[in-house]
């Protein structure tokens, strides 16, 4: 009954993980060498560095926006609010990031959308104006379309609990902020940092954001991976790349990995 999903994986996924592995660990010669990773490294090392800052910047940022949002749809005793929250969060799970780098490079602009409406209030002129097409517009854009689906895991979690706990905290006389960071997060943190894996991987495998929206340097390494095939046909380089980046979204689901299996040997210690 598995078997077509498993043959999609292995033909799909496992074999050009595979391919692209050993294609990475091959100089033109066709002798194994890391000559790709130090010219990958000599070439790109800075932006290496500048994509971990970026992705873990916005995930980061897309946890404190998806607790803060589920939380207040859980809390709020505004429906009124609440609905308008949970339709402005629906909205960016329909949109592809090649549509959200597009929307971003309208509103984000000098004189784009988001800027004549501060200029329009009166807090920026002309003359004050400057654009967000830069590490700035990819955080905002990775966080705005990341978090509606955090939002909803993150949210659908929480509005899963047990009541209980929640009214007689507020029968106590504690805040909602309380309520929210010593009782309803501790219970969700599994399904949080889950969430907060898939968005970090997410945001890591994307390419059109940063192209479009990014400077040429520093950039992200998909944009690095692009340039070397279409550019150089360099597929060694790339395919190195490649490995640094699944190295990053690896090391991620072992930290987590490995923090569930302590909590979980402390419940069943």
């Amino acid at each position: 009954m598995i078997a077509p999903a498993l043959l999609v994986v292995l033909g799909l996924f496992l074999v050009p993980l595979g391919l692209s592995i050993q294609q990475a660990f091959l100089d033109p010669e066709g002798g194994v060498s890391l000559a790709n990773f130090a010219k990958a490294f000599s070439l790109y090392g800075r932006d290496v560095l500048f994509t971990v800052v970026i992705v873990t910047v916005a995930t980061a940022l897309t946890g404190v926006v998806s607790i803060a949002v589920g939380g207040y749809l859980v809390l709020a005793t505004s429906p009124r609010t609440a609905s308008v929250l949970r339709w402005l969060f629906r909205l960016p799970l329909f949109v592809p990031f090649v549509v959200v780098a597009q929307m971003m490079r309208t509103f984000l602009a000098k004189f784009g959308l988001l800027n004549s409406l501060l200029m329009s209030l009166g807090f920026l002129t002309p003359e004050t104006a400057q654009g967000m097409l830069d590490w700035r517009g990819i955080i905002f854009a990775f966080v705005w379309k990341q978090s509606a689906f955090a939002t909803l895991v993150i949210g659908g979690a929480m509005a899963s609990l047990d009541r209980s706990t929640v009214e007689a905290a507020r029968d106590l006389g504690a805040s909602r902020l309380r309520i929210l960071l010593e009782i309803i997060l501790p219970q969700v943190a599994p399904t949080v940092a889950v969430t907060l894996v898939l968005s970090f991987v997410m945001m890591l495998s994307v390419l059109s954001v940063p192209i479009m929206l990014g400077t040429e340097s520093p950039t992200m390494i998909t944009v690095d991976m692009a340039w070397r095939v279409n550019s150089y046909r360099d597929y060694g380089v790339a395919n190195a790349l490649g490995v640094v980046s699944l190295l990053m979204a690896s090391s991620v689901a072992w930290i987590y990995l490995r923090h569930a299996a302590k909590e979980k040997g402390k419940t069943y210690g």
